[in-house]
C-alpha cells in the first residue's frame, strides 16, 4: 500500500531581522530556548554532533514517552532565509520527515514559515488520514513560533 503524504505548516511574523531569528534555528544548542518539545521531559538526554551549527550539525534526543527519541540533521541552508532538516523518529514510532524553515521580510519584521513533510505508513496512515498530524504538530509549531518571538523581542 502506498504511503500517505502529509504536510503541517505554520507561519508567523516576528518583529526582528531574519539573521537574529536564523541564529536560533541553525544552531541546535539554541533550540532548548524556544523549541516546544524541550520541556516534555526534564530528564531528556541530548547529544550534539557533527558541525557546531549549520550543515552537518546533528542533534539526538531520548526521553520519556511524550518526548520519544530521534535525531535531526541540518542538510541545507541559505543564510538567513532557508534551513532544511532531516528528522528521524525512533520512538514512539519510526518515521522519516523533512523540516523546512523559510524567513522572508514582511513589514517591520520577518515572516517565519515552519513546515514538516513526511509519508505516513502503517499505523501513522490513520493519523494522516484523519488530520491528526495537523492537530498535534500544528499547535506545537504555534507554540514554538511564539517562543521564537519571545526570544528575539
Amino acid at each position: 500500500m502506498a504511503p500517505t503524504p502529509y504536510t503541517v505548516e505554520r507561519s508567523a511574523v516576528i518583529a526582528a531581522p531574519a539573521d537574529q531569528i536564523f541564529s536560533l534555528l541553525v544552531d541546535f544548542h539554541e533550540w532548548p530556548r524556544w523549541s516546544p518539545w524541550e520541556d516534555l521531559d526534564p530528564d531528556m538526554q541530548r547529544t550534539y554532533g557533527g558541525a557546531e551549527s549549520g550543515v552537518g550539525a546533528t542533534y539526538a534526543w531520548s526521553g520519556n514517552r511524550k518526548a520519544g527519541a530521534g535525531t535531526m540533521e541540518i542538510t541545507d541552508l541559505v543564510t538567513p532565509t532557508a534551513l532544511g532538516i532531516r528528522l528521524s523518529f525512533r520512538k514512539p514510532f519510526k518515521a522519516e520527515n523533512r523540516i523546512a524553515f523559510e524567513l522572508r521580510p514582511e513589514g517591520d519584521g520577518t515572516r517565519v514559515t515552519w513546515r514538516l513533510t513526511g509519508d505516513a505508513t502503517g499505523v501513522t496512515k490513520v493519523f494522516a488520514r484523519f488530520g491528526m498530524f495537523e492537530r498535534w504538530v500544528g499547535k506545537d509549531f504555534d507554540k514554538g513560533l511564539a517562543r521564537l518571538r519571545a526570544e528575539v523581542s
